[in-house]
């Protein structure tokens, strides 16, 4: 059907299921064999995509929050970016884990026909954005942590997960050093900036130990186990760089919103995410 303008195709009552809250995205996972490997534990790496990717979708959903918000149209486009990166991440991690669990729940039924207490994501990714210095120092904690992970799982045992994490490296790589760059600009910058860029390591540090408790699901997918090594090292060289003492110690390595053990923050943030899905739940997405 032929339109003279856009707002005449969006209105037009014949064809009102295309413009639901949806647009009927293909399975990402569509074509490709996602039979779990005979030695794999199925429910273990079920479990362990669902913590990578709400970690993804949370941290998206905190990043899209600067559309409009930030200092400057380039970082409005690369934070709008990064954002879509770790979405298309959660839809591959999410659909992995429906097909990994034998339930067939697809990425939408995860993301948005879920309560709070069952995301699994950590609790770096659901705390408020705070000022750009809080943002950027939470994007350089957790890129540099899921770029190390990500890299070892490159070689896990389960194919689709090595596949989603070789994707995700490279995007990674982008999302730290960006985050990095601004941590060095804002950190050797103005005395102003400095001390803003400091506070912001402060606000996201004690979130950090919580990065590198190890979950049971984890044992027999991939030994990350010198994932601590790799950040603290790439931190200890951006700090360096960008005239900031060292933080101090972490908060303790203990299973928090892994466990579904949340702060107040993700209830707000989550509600906001699913209005629209809750609200049409029979909606073309």
């Amino acid at each position: 059907m032929m339109f003279d303008n856009a707002y005449e195709a969006i209105t037009e009552a014949a064809d009102d299921a295309r413009w639901a809250f949806g647009t009927g995205f293909e399975d990402p996972l569509a074509g490709i064999d996602t039979t779990v490997p005979s030695d794999v534990d199925a429910a273990a790496l079920a479990e362990y995509c669902l913590m990578l990717g709400d970690d993804a979708l949370i941290m998206s959903q905190r990043l899209q929050q600067w559309c409009t918000n930030a200092p400057e149209l380039e970082d409005e486009v690369a934070l709008a970016n990064i954002a879509l990166d770790l979405l298309g991440q959660a839809r591959l991690l999410l659909a992995r884990a429906g097909k990994a669990d034998g339930s067939d729940r697809g990425e939408d039924e995860l993301a948005f026909f879920r309560d709070p207490a069952e995301f699994r994501n950590v609790r770096l990714v659901e705390i408020p954005n705070g000022d750009f210095a809080v943002s950027v120092a939470r994007l350089l904690v957790f890129a540099t942590w899921r770029l190390a992970l990500f890299q070892r799982l490159e070689s896990t045992v389960d194919p689709v997960l090595a596949a989603i994490a070789a994707k995700g490296v490279k995007e990674l790589t982008y999302h730290r050093d960006y985050a990095a760059q601004w941590v060095v600009r804002l950190g050797a910058g103005t005395e102003l900036s400095h001390e803003r860029m400091r506070a912001g390591l402060s606000t996201v540090w004690p979130y950090v130990g919580e990065l590198f408790a190890r979950h049971p699901a984890e044992s027999g997918i991939q030994d990350t186990a010198t994932v601590r090594d790799e950040f603290d090292a790439v931190l200890a060289q951006v700090l360096a760089a960008a005239t900031l003492p060292d933080p101090g110690p972490a908060g303790p390595a203990v299973l928090l919103g892994r466990t579904g053990d949340h702060t107040e923050d993700l209830l707000s943030l989550v509600s906001e995410m699913q209005s629209v899905a809750r609200a049409h739940p029979e909606a073309t997405w």
